[in-house]
């Protein structure tokens, strides 16, 4: 007969493994820390500036809503844009709250091109700016991907001969 016995000190020591890893992979789904959702944006935004292709878009608007309109402490700012990809024109909006010391939605210049980065996969998912680039057009001050970095001090030492 070829069967487990429930007493034998291998199907016990592995039982216990067995179980033993299973409570660990539940502790550590229960106490893991979970992204917080501007984590999540942020991850997003990387994401479409590593891999998004550009479109040429409009700018349509920019909204400032209360904390009271919104539910938040802080409020909300918003881009308005539209792009058309493959004949299908889409009309989006981004959340530029957490970058307002890259962007000034007073000097967007409403009606104007932009630059979006959109993922082929999904072009419903869109920015116009991020934390190192900036599809918008004619505000210097707003573009992050545009600042001057200085170049190192070049020694001064005369070349050998």
């Amino acid at each position: 007969m070829n069967g487990f016995s429930l007493r034998d000190p291998q199907v016990v020591g592995t039982l216990a493994a067995a179980t033993l890893c299973l409570g660990g992979v539940a502790v550590y789904f229960a106490l893991r820390k979970r992204p917080t959702a501007e984590e999540i944006e942020r991850q997003r935004r990387e994401f479409l500036v590593q891999t998004g292709r550009i479109i040429d878009g409009t700018l349509l608007d920019i909204s400032e809503l209360d904390a009271n309109e919104v539910g938040r402490p802080v409020g909300m700012q918003l881009i308005l844009y539209k792009y058309e990809i493959g004949g299908v024109a889409y009309e989006c909006s981004q959340d530029v709250t957490a970058l307002c010391d890259l962007v000034n939605l007073h000097e967007c210049r409403l009606g104007f091109p932009c630059s979006v980065r959109y993922d082929t996969h999904k072009p419903e998912n869109s920015i116009v700016i991020a934390e190192t680039w900036s599809g918008l057009r004619g505000t210097a001050s707003s573009a992050a991907a545009r600042r001057v970095v200085p170049n190192p001090p070049q020694s001064s030492t005369a070349p050998l001969a």
